[in-house]
Order: C-alpha cells, then sequence, then structure tokens
C-alpha cells in the first residue's frame, strides 16, 4: 500500500491514575489547594462555639456576637444566659436564667458608651465565675 498523503497519528495512554497526570494544575498548585483547604478547615473548627465544662453537669458555651459576646450555661433543667450587645453608641447587657420554662431572672442594663473587649470579657468571666459558684452551692 502507498501511505503517500496519508497521516499517521500515534498515542500513548497512561495504564494508571496519577494526579499531577489528570490535573490541569501544576503539582505546586495543588499542594498550595491542599494546604490552603486544610488551614481553612481549622480556621473554622477554631471559629466554632466553644464549650467547657465546668462540674458533670455544668455546661458553658460562649460565642462571639459582633463586637460582643454571648454565654449560655446549662445544668439539668436550669439555664443562665449572658448576652452584651456593642454598638459605637452604647452596650447592653441581658441576663437570663430559668428553670424548665419559668423564668426566675430577666433584667437588662444599658451603658451609655461601647465597652471595650476587655470589660466585655471581665464582664462574661465574672457572670461565668457567679453561676458557677451559685451552682456549686444548690
Amino acid at each position: 500500500m502507498n501511505n503517500a498523503g496519508k497521516q499517521v497519528f500515534t498515542a500513548c495512554f497512561s495504564t494508571g491514575y496519577n494526579l499531577s497526570t489528570m490535573s490541569r494544575r501544576s503539582p505546586f498548585t495543588v499542594r498550595i489547594s491542599t494546604l490552603l483547604g486544610v488551614a481553612g478547615l481549622g480556621m473554622g473548627l477554631l471559629t466554632c462555639p466553644s464549650t467547657v465544662s465546668a462540674s458533670d453537669d455544668l455546661h458553658i458555651e460562649i460565642t462571639k456576637k459582633g463586637l460582643g459576646k454571648e454565654v449560655v450555661i446549662t445544668q439539668g433543667a436550669r439555664e443562665w444566659f449572658m448576652l452584651i450587645e456593642v454598638t459605637p453608641e452604647n452596650s447592653v447587657v441581658l441576663r437570663q436564667e430559668k428553670e424548665h420554662d419559668t423564668y426566675l431572672v430577666d433584667e437588662s442594663e444599658t451603658h451609655d458608651h461601647p465597652m471595650t473587649t476587655g470589660e466585655v470579657d471581665a464582664a462574661i468571666t465574672d457572670y461565668v465565675n457567679s453561676v458557677k459558684t451559685r451552682a456549686t452551692k444548690e
């Protein structure tokens, strides 16, 4: 046969799966993407609400809310709650305590200045310590 005018096509096929041959991205880009993904997952886990256990029944959950914070403490059917909301003009502190569906304490106070991060942290810490003390006495 005469092969004049015909083109010959040759192909090489890989028999195994290799990420670097299957991906259009460079191996360096794949490694960086993987590291950034793992770092992002780690940061996501760090920003989740933290749970601290003071005793077997006392559960404390502190969550950042904007410039303020929120703490929820539970022990069986009892629940203590504190929210500090900070705006550029003022700060509002809300405290609640309830047993089952009955509110034992429901109070709020407004400060005419925005609380600093240190003041918010100190107020939350004082509240948690106060609840811990009262809960262990009961």
